[in-house]
């Protein structure tokens, strides 16, 4: 078991590191992040394939391939500016649908693609299914929308980079969202272990403990300190780094001149990426009670599956760009 945790991890820190170097060092103008889009892939399908499987396996009526394809379809949705710069042009800048309208568009695309397929098979399955129609329909849609929308919220916080903001500020706002929530689960573990009594949330996580929880908190907000006041500007993408510093573009009053400053920005970002990212762990335990399995999958051998490493940044993706367009970072 441990052999195989060490393994997987090995492998994915690895790919992970050398996908974000290619992604630092030899980024595609106009399409921050594309080096990373194979890693997003996987983990987007690899979550989807998982919990639909666990669902099966739950009894819950849900057609898998289906709702793999709406995740996939939702997460790289983002990616589709990505197609001009490929192209060698220049996204729009007046197109209607904005950047992140290309996700409210596939969600509603993955939406009714869903719908099309259930009607196409309605009446081809057992008589004892006859009349779950709208069960399978809305599992596969829940899947494809909590897989798909965080994930395309990572993207879009790759491609925070903008007029008068450095071209390496999404990276780092990338980069600083793993590490933040990442760390959460880590300074959780060893709290705990050192100093929990309290249980949390017996009922769906019986290891978690309010002392462990403090933990994570505090682990995540020095963590969230030390990339903002170090790692964007080793990356050269802090406002005061970057070139164009006396733009109008980059002014920065009230909310956003107070979160831009490294102290105050890691104490609005911490906490609220530890305590979302703990709800996203706790979401899978659900999960995982209610069907009745141990781990979400085995796509990751000795990691519990590729949910396992997910659940947290599923759901602080959403609450990680908010902090980021509000100020944190500069």
């Amino acid at each position: 078991m441990l052999r195989e945790r060490v393994f997987s991890s090995t492998i994915l820190i690895t790919l992970t590191v050398i996908l974000l170097c290619l992604d630092g060092l030899r980024a595609v103008n106009g399409a921050p992040g594309l080096w990373l889009l194979p890693l997003l892939s996987f983990f987007a399908i690899g979550t989807a394939w998982e919990m639909s499987t666990m669902l099966k396996q739950g009894n819950h009526l849900i057609r898998p391939k289906l709702a793999v394809f709406g995740a996939a379809l939702i997460a790289l949705s983002a990616a589709v500016p990505y197609l001009w710069a490929i192209g060698g042009t220049t996204y729009p800048a007046d197109c209607p649908v904005g950047r992140l309208g290309w996700i409210v568009l596939a969600a509603t695309l993955a939406t009714f693609i869903i719908l099309m397929a259930e009607m196409r098979e309605y009446g081809r399955v057992p008589e004892v299914q006859l009349g779950r129609a709208i069960e399978r329909t809305s599992t596969a849609v829940f899947v494809s929308m909590y897989v798909g929308l965080p994930m395309a919220i990572l993207i879009a916080i790759r491609c925070l980079d903008g007029p008068g903001i450095p071209g390496r500020f999404g990276l780092a706002a990338l980069i600083t969202c793993v590490l933040v929530t990442k760390v959460a689960d880590m300074g959780a573990y060893f709290s705990g272990r050192a100093f929990g009594k309290r249980k949390l949330i017996p009922r769906l996580s019986p290891g978690k403990t309010v002392e462990g929880s403090i933990g994570g908190i505090l682990a995540s907000t020095i963590v969230a300190y030390v990339c903002l006041s170090v790692l964007f500007e080793a990356l050269g993408a802090s406002v005061a780094a970057g070139p164009g510093t006396t733009s109008p573009q980059v002014v920065k009053t009230g909310l956003a001149s107070f979160l831009a400053q490294p102290l105050w920005g890691a104490l609005a970002l911490g906490p609220t990426l530890a305590i979302t990212g703990m709800i996203g762990d706790l979401a899978e335990s659900l999960f995982k009670r209610d069907c009745d399995v141990k781990d979400s999958g085995s796509l990751l051998p000795g990691l519990g599956g590729v949910w396992d490493v997910t659940d947290s940044l599923i759901a602080s993706s959403i609450p990680a760009f908010f902090c980021f367009v509000s100020g944190v970072g500069g």
